[in-house]
């Protein structure tokens, strides 16, 4: 099979393809024969700053192939979604039992991966702030694989006012399609009238201003692999709140809260309300070019492998 590998870290230029084995499944793990495969901006930082050279995982949906030992409840032709640890840039890729979740009927394997992780990382951060009836929320990275879905989840759970900031000025037509109120880029001056809560995807020297756009009693979720730092006096005036959101962790701890949010995502897809957006397709060889997307933050939506 092939799949996408890397030795040295540095650009997108790195990737390469290689012919090698199909897998096979341990105990508690899918085979699955990959249809589509989510690239994500924590895979592409990794590529550029690992020390060692990692696989190249992520998001994947596909088809059952076979099921190692211990496997109840998935069987061979079963179509499923889900996060893979190891090699999932690849024609086949392995999934544990306890990360997948089947696709429905009707939905495609490039809606489930522009859906279903995005869409938990959303749908979970905005919990994370305990949003209240009557308040607005700004998201940034507002064009990305999980801020398009953010932006549609404000709306749908209430919010009067939401709010795009992107770092381009020409993805407002984009993000204002998705229901976006108002939108900033974040080099100009001041976000415009505050809000009670900000998802912050981006991290870094953004976020100073992301908590400075917070109306007093407000809120900011951190939910981004770009770490930085926030000043506690920033928090003080106003009394201001930081909140640390990571997907891993509620699904490690809280399983069934997990499940519910991948319910909710698709019984939403399934009545039209929400709709997940691949901004490009790229064959498994063309993944170096499906980098260098996510690294120009060109992307507006999801962008897919497919093998």
């Amino acid at each position: 099979m092939r799949r996408i590998r890397y030795e040295h870290r540095g650009g997108p230029e790195n990737l390469f393809q290689e012919e090698v084995p199909v897998p096979e499944p341990g105990a508690g793990e899918l085979l699955v024969r990959t249809e589509a495969i989510g690239v994500t901006l924590p895979v592409v930082r990794k590529v550029r700053e690992s020390a060692q050279p990692i696989p190249l995982g992520g998001e994947l949906a596909g088809k059952v192939v076979r099921v190692g030992d211990g496997v109840s409840g998935y069987a061979p032709g079963d179509r499923v979604t889900g996060l893979c640890f190891g090699h999932g840039y690849a024609q086949y890729a392995l999934l544990h039992a306890t990360t997948a979740s089947p696709i429905p009927a009707g939905a495609t394997a490039k809606d489930a991966v522009a859906l279903v992780r995005s869409g938990v990382v959303a749908l979970g951060a905005l919990e994370a702030a305990r949003p209240e009836k009557g308040e607005s929320v700004l998201v940034t990275a507002a064009a990305s694989g999980v801020g398009h879905l953010a932006l549609q989840l404000a709306r749908l759970k209430g919010a009067p006012r939401v709010v795009a900031a992107v770092g381009d000025a020409a993805k407002e037509d984009f993000v204002r399609s998705l229901g976006a109120d108002a939108v900033v880029t974040y080099g100009q001056q001041g976000w415009g009238e505050p809000v009670d809560i900000v998802l912050d995807a981006v991290g870094g020297s953004l976020l100073t201003p992301a908590v400075k756009a917070l109306a007093p009693g407000g809120r900011l979720v951190a939910y981004s692999s770009g770490g930085g730092t926030i000043e506690a006096y920033d928090l003080l005036v106003g009394g201001k709140s930081a909140i640390g959101f990571q997907v891993a962790v509620v699904a490690r701890t809280q399983p069934q809260r997990y499940a519910g949010w991948i319910e909710e995502l698709w019984r939403l897809f399934g009545k039209g309300a929400l709709r997940p957006t691949v901004h490009r397709e790229f064959a498994l060889a063309d993944a170096s070019r499906a980098h260098a997307v996510i690294e120009a933050r060109a992307n507006r939506g999801k962008v897919v492998l497919v093998p």
